[in-house]
């Protein structure tokens, strides 16, 4: 997995992460995810999302979690 994927950065989004180079949180991610949307529904409503990008958020937020426990 390409953690390059994901930045932090307090100048973007407050600091959230989001995909790199790109204004997309994973939190929004996750949230549009859990609602229902597929995969391709995020790449088609967000252009400049890939899909190795919602991969690698889904694997922030596991990552995040499992460190937490």
């Amino acid at each position: 997995m390409n953690t390059k994927l994901i930045e932090c950065n307090p100048s973007i989004m407050m600091g959230k992460p989001v995909i790199a180079g790109t204004r997309i949180a994973v939190e929004l991610i996750l949230e549009k995810f859990a609602a229902g949307e597929t995969i391709e529904q995020l790449l088609e409503s967000y252009p400049r999302l890939t899909h190795e990008g919602v991969l690698a958020a889904f694997h922030f937020a596991a990552h995040t979690l499992n460190s937490t426990s």
